[in-house]
């Protein structure tokens, strides 16, 4: 339990400063990050800016980095001894499109009080600038109640997550030795389904991968040439189509290597969670699980490595019938990756057996995308145990150990490059509608996701 002397006055202040912390915030959304978009360039430099601003004025050594792309916040409580946190969130945005389906400007923030409670409407209150001002409000309040924070912090907040990060993973190498601590958080996640506070322990990689295939030098009258000549939409499925067997494994050779089982204490964590497979399908359409036999709803989603076909198009798909075989076919298919799964080897052995599939006459050549290992945090540390159980006591239920079926690269990446694992805390819902119109952040995830923050700085220090 947590010292209430310590931190029942940090959580009043919080609470007391809520209308002006909810203000800070709407100014912060009213910046138009977005960082895909170069005519947004001057923008998130000025978000860059704002936040670099709010953090000096907190005692806060901070300072904008510029990149080869858009710049990187950097800051830094006074130095002490104490075994330093890495804080991570990013401040750019996704771009608003399609602009006629918001309910009002996204970039034109409001409270809004729905039926099931007050929301944070805008283009970046859940993802992440939200999120990312739980943090900036907790460390307000500890020095505001305190006069300084209770553990030595570094903050880095990225402004290009959103358009892939491309600066930084040199800029983690550049600057490895300032940017090192004992452990980072990661903000940009969320609770579970039902509500329930989370803390993310372990991710799935991604390797992904675009297939042409080609046979003749020309589309083919196929009463002429069917029957005789490779057709290449066959051949792609076929090869495609032995990736799995029946009972839905992956077939490549190796491709298991790497892939570990649950432990026990989490597989128990993920049992509570009382996870209903047809009723999470049903939400989409679907009824019935598919998938690896002998496997959890939960397993499959999160701790098992998978095979997907993404896209896939060749010959006439236009109005009518064109009886053709076609000189070319196409595929993109991606694989979700867990444990030490290395992507190049499965890369190596899924193009092996692309090709050990092709007739003579075929060639076939592949463009990669992306290609990172997953992630799995070491939930022995004390640290995450005192997480929990702060988030525990602010929610008033027991917080749970989850995984996530997507990929989050900065968490393999502070693993890779700085030695450090990571603790994905957030306080998102499904329904925040990241990344389309009408985004929102549940007031209660701002309001009580500070809370949290300080309450764990206080477990941590």
């Amino acid at each position: 339990m947590q010292d209430k002397s310590k931190i029942g006055e940090i959580l009043s202040t919080l609470d007391k400063d809520l209308p002006q912390a909810l203000d800070r915030l709407m100014e912060f959304l009213r910046i138009p990050s977005v960082s895909t978009d170069p005519a947004h360039k001057d923008d998130v430099r000025q978000a860059a800016e704002w936040l670099t601003a709010e953090l000096t004025a907190m005692g806060f050594d901070a300072s904008v980095r510029d990149t080869p792309g858009h710049p990187m916040v950097v800051a830094h409580s006074p130095k002490g001894t104490r075994r330093p946190l890495l804080f991570y969130g990013h401040y750019d945005v996704q771009p608003v499109d399609p602009l006629n389906l918001w309910q009002r400007p996204p970039f034109e923030p409001e409270i809004q009080d729905l039926p099931e409670g007050k929301v944070i409407r805008g283009r970046g209150a859940a993802d992440d600038k939200g999120q990312l001002m739980t943090f900036v409000e907790a460390f307000r309040a500890w020095k505001t109640v305190h006069g300084e924070l209770p553990t030595d912090l570094v903050l880095l907040f990225e402004g290009e997550e959103e358009s892939g990060s491309p600066s930084l993973r040199p800029f983690l190498r550049d600057n490895a030795d300032e940017l090192r601590a004992g452990i980072a958080m990661i903000c940009d996640t969320s609770m579970y389904s039902d509500g329930r506070p989370a803390i993310t322990t372990q991710l799935r990689g991604l390797y992904g991968e675009e297939i042409i295939l080609r046979a003749a030098d020309r589309d083919l009258h196929s009463g002429s040439f069917g029957g005789l000549a490779a057709n290449p939409i066959q051949v792609l499925v076929n090869a495609l189509s032995t990736v799995k067997d029946a009972d839905g494994r992956i077939t490549l050779p190796g491709f298991y290597d790497g892939v570990e089982e649950l432990s026990n204490e989490l597989r128990s964590d993920w049992e509570d969670l009382g996870f209903d497979a047809g009723d999470f399908l049903s939400r989409v359409g679907l009824k019935h699980p598919i998938g690896e036999k002998g496997r959890t709803g939960l397993e499959m989603v999160w701790n098992r490595p998978t095979f997907e076909i993404n896209g896939i198009s060749g010959g006439y798909t236009g109005e009518g019938f064109k009886t053709v075989l076609p000189a070319e076919a196409r595929a993109k298919v991606s694989f979700r990756l867990t444990g030490t799964q290395d992507p190049d080897a499965i890369r190596d052995a899924f193009r092996a057996h692309v090709r050990d599939a092709l007739p003579e006459d075929c060639s076939v050549e592949f463009h990669p995308h992306g290609g990172s290992p997953g992630s799995r945090m070491d939930i022995s540390d004390p640290a995450f145990a005192a997480a929990k159980t702060a988030l525990s006591e602010e929610w008033n239920r027991e917080a749970a150990y989850i995984g996530a079926g997507g990929s989050i690269p900065i968490a393999g990446d502070f693993k890779e490059i700085l030695g450090m694992d990571s603790m994905l805390i957030g306080f998102g819902r499904d329904d925040d509608r990241i990344h389309s119109p009408n985004e929102k952040y549940d007031l209660e995830s701002f309001a009580r996701g500070a809370r949290s923050w300080a309450r764990i700085l206080a477990a941590l220090a």
